[in-house]
């Protein structure tokens, strides 16, 4: 399933539903992406700072991957609806 985040919100909201269907705390997937807990915590919570290399750790470590695209016609706040 296609999946659209136009915010850091989002798209740690995104993250955290895939680790959490995959069965992983946060910890876990931290080992998974050599990363610490606390950056996947930060991460998830929609911090602005996280670094790309970060993000894309994370999207392997998930197994998933990014896809850019010219930009819908919905709202970011319509977009965070579904979450």
């Amino acid at each position: 399933m296609n999946q659209t985040a136009r915010t850091p919100k989002q798209i740690g909201a995104i993250v955290q539903r895939q680790r959490r269907l995959k069965n992983l705390n946060q910890s876990a997937l931290a080992g998974l992406a050599g990363s610490r807990q606390e950056t996947i915590s930060k991460f998830e919570s929609g911090n602005p700072a996280t670094r790309l290399d970060t993000l894309f750790d994370l999207l392997a470590a998930l197994d998933l991957e990014l896809a850019v695209m010219p930009r819908g016609k919905g709202s970011s706040k319509e977009i965070e609806d579904i979450f």
